[in-house]
């Protein structure tokens, strides 16, 4: 269980948004201003992973005006993540995504974020790491089942939120919502005010 502990540090070849292939992509020289969702994926050119895949570019605006990087994860060669950005959506590719896609070939990154499945690939597990590299909020889901990328984004405005306001968010919450004062007061009022909601 990594969430309250350091993410565990990476460095391995990549390729990046611009199709540069690098071999040496570090993780925590690679968080954004704010912090970085890592991301896995079973395989290259698979069924529900470019559904994930291209669902985080189309929102990677959205999380870079966040101040957050968004990096995926899987244990194919960064010439196999090549060959897949490279390949045309209408024929099975995931097109020019404008992030960086890790190359864990060794699988130890996976292992590392306790996400490899069977010694062969990686479960579909989503990390949200703070600033300081640390774990702020995780979820693995099982082969076949998709992620939902606007979920990781309410969860990085909870996180912002926290951490700029001190305050706690409830069930649900989203941008612009109230919070809640950490206090027996503050939980009390909240609850008065919204329990009809939850």
């Amino acid at each position: 269980m990594l969430v309250t502990k350091k993410a565990p540090n990476f460095t391995a070849a990549a390729v990046l948004g611009d199709n540069q292939i690098v071999g040496d992509f570090n993780l925590y020289k690679n968080l954004g201003e704010k912090g970085a969702v890592v991301f896995f994926y079973p395989m290259d050119f698979t069924f529900v992973c470019p559904s994930e895949i291209i669902a985080f570019d189309k929102r990677l605006d959205e999380f870079k005006s966040r101040g957050i990087n968004v990096i995926g994860v899987s244990c194919d060669t960064q010439f196999s993540h090549f060959a897949w950005k490279s390949t045309d959506v209408k024929n099975g590719g995931i097109g020019n995504i404008r992030y960086p896609l890790v190359a864990d070939v060794t699988k130890q990154i996976a292992r590392d974020f306790d996400v490899l499945f069977n010694e062969s690939v990686a479960l579909r597990g989503s990390f949200l790491i703070d600033k300081d590299g640390t774990v702020r909020h995780a979820v693995i889901n099982d082969l076949p089942l998709g992620r939902n990328i606007d979920e990781m984004l309410r969860m990085v405005d909870t996180m912002l939120f926290t951490n700029e306001h001190g305050e706690v968010c409830p069930a649900g919450w989203t941008k612009g919502d109230e919070a809640i004062k950490a206090n027996t007061k503050g939980i009390a009022e909240y609850l008065s005010k919204n329990a009809e909601k939850l």
